[in-house]
């Protein structure tokens, strides 16, 4: 388990330094609304790293997909517990490189690329509740959609490797798009999706970044909850017509099984 848990630790770090680097470059650059940018690069960036750690240990990096995968008993508690500590470490390490490595001026600016819902002096601040919906409700969709694929066996030997870490990085990439968007606020930074990810830089300047720091930790464990309890009645398989595999939805033939012609109803059964 150790050595997981060390992939898990270094993983995360390289994580956060490769995507915090690079989506404050997004942000830094000269475009006409760089916010847009970001999504482009956290689908890139994720994506490499689950095509090289799904392998390895599950590809989590992240408690939210550590809580779900206990949740859901793909992992036991205590591995669940040491990814989790794993992961805070290796995002402390990551951020101690960045804080080490970017100049001051930009680290002031973009409060060392932390999850921050106040801005500078609180002007632009979202409101915790506010925060707190929007952590909750993208990281449902990130679980929704690729998640629900991810857990998938079967779905996941249709799809291959590729096709699924690409799944999951795009319905991250999507979630952070919807969040940096919807609100229009120039003090918040986006969803977090990753409680270690927010907790590195809290940790290492503080400050405004503890306000409402508990939102990227509540929000998260909240949708997993909800997830899970979901999932649990989720179809196992897909449904299927049965007499002689033609598709008799249009509506003509439903109507004249309606009023007492001689069609009939389409004979629907789970696939086997």
């Amino acid at each position: 388990m150790w050595r997981a848990a060390l992939t898990e630790s270094v993983a995360t770090a390289c994580l956060m330094f490769s995507l915090t680097c690079s989506i404050i470059s997004c942000l830094d650059s000269h475009q006409a609304d760089p916010k847009l940018l970001v999504p482009f690069a956290v689908f890139i960036i994720a994506f490499l790293f689950l095509i090289v750690t799904v392998p390895l240990t599950g590809g989590h990096m992240s408690p939210v997909f550590t809580f779900i995968s206990a949740l859901k008993g793909v992992i036991t508690l205590s591995r669940a517990s040491i990814y989790v500590l794993a992961q805070c470490v290796g995002s402390l390490m990551g951020f101690l490189v960045i804080k080490a490595a970017m100049n001051k001026p930009a680290a002031e600016k973009y409060f060392l690329g932390g999850c921050g819902i106040m801005g500078h002096g609180g002007a632009n601040r979202l409101e915790p509740n506010t925060a707190l919906v929007l952590e909750f409700a993208c990281t449902f969709v990130v679980l929704f959609v690729g998640v629900t694929v991810a857990l998938d066996e079967r779905r996941c030997k249709e799809l291959g490797l590729v096709m699924v870490c690409v799944v999951v990085a795009g319905s991250m990439g999507l979630a952070v798009f919807v969040s940096i968007t919807v609100t229009g606020r120039a003090g918040y930074a986006g969803v977090g999706l990753n409680p270690a990810r927010c907790l590195g830089p809290a940790l290492l300047i503080g400050g405004e970044l503890w306000y409402g720091h508990w939102v990227f930790w509540v929000g998260p464990f909240l949708a997993c909850s909800l997830y899970y309890g979901i999932s649990m009645n989720l179809p196992r398989v897909g449904v299927g017509l049965v007499d002689g595999g033609e598709y008799e939805y249009d509506i003509v033939k439903l109507s004249g099984a309606c009023f007492g012609g001689s069609e009939r109803f389409p004979s629907l059964q789970r696939r086997t």
